[in-house]
């Protein structure tokens, strides 16, 4: 029987190269049939000027840098229920935050699609329907001598209420807001109270900084009794950002 001859080393060098030839291939065909509309070879767009935009909306770049909350943003959508247009000083001056702050915060909402600017009035900005939505905004149904006089009644509450030692919380903070803060306003929506509350201490014990669900539904029902029937006032707990936009002090 005539012997195999063995294959040479130049034969032996040419399939291990075939052989890394071949691995380095197969990762990327593997993500190709995983992804097949990715193509292997990625394709450079190329690069175009764009014409310079007259809008007076404010940048994609301006509105990573924001850093007003969001609640505090959605608190002055829902003021501006009923306004035909407002500008970015409004905006800066409600919330009490620089007009760059304000720019920025602008062009979140308008990329979120919560406000657009106003057709024919340069600087003028309107809340869209999905900003409304967004904000909680109602119409306008309330006489604004009405709701100030609901918000006197429930200061007089927050007084009795801290002076009753068997009340089991006491209010440390209140601030209303709202579009009743704008005196050219006949008709309002409910004003916002933000409220802070700490439990009064029956005892020497340190009171856990951690809530339980009781402690919560005891809060909630603590201000519903607070609240009354009353439909003229919705009451939160605090932020900060409720002491720092335009408000009012009820404690």
């Amino acid at each position: 029987m005539p012997k195999k001859s063995a294959p040479s080393k130049s034969s032996k060098k040419n399939s291990t190269s075939a052989s890394a030839r071949t691995s380095a291939v197969e990762p990327k065909s593997r993500e190709s049939l995983k992804n097949p509309a990715q193509p292997a070879t990625p394709y450079a767009a190329p690069k175009t000027t764009a014409p310079a935009s007259k809008s007076p909306s404010p940048s994609r770049e301006s509105a990573k840098r924001a850093n007003l909350s969001a609640e505090a943003a959605l608190s002055f959508l829902r003021d501006t229920k009923g306004s035909l247009s407002w500008s970015l000083s409004d905006l800066s001056r409600t919330l009490k935050v620089p007009r760059e702050e304000a720019e920025r915060a602008a062009a979140l909402l308008q990329m979120q699609g919560y406000i657009q600017p106003e057709s024919g009035k340069s600087g003028e900005w309107i809340t869209t329907p999905s900003g409304e939505t967004v904000s909680g905004a109602k119409t306008p149904r309330f006489d604004r001598e009405t709701v100030e006089a609901a918000l006197t009644s429930l200061k007089e509450r927050i007084e009795n209420t801290n002076k009753d030692r068997a009340a089991k919380f006491k209010i440390t903070r209140a601030v209303a807001f709202g579009d009743f803060l704008g005196k050219d306003r006949t008709r309002v929506q409910a004003a916002d109270i933000g409220l802070e509350l700490s439990r009064r201490a029956r005892d020497a014990e340190a009171i856990s900084v951690l809530r339980s669900a009781a402690d919560a539904r005891e809060e909630q029902r603590f201000l519903r009794e607070l609240r009354g029937r009353s439909a003229l006032v919705n009451l939160k707990s605090y932020s900060d950002w409720m002491g720092t936009r335009t408000h009012r002090n009820l404690a």
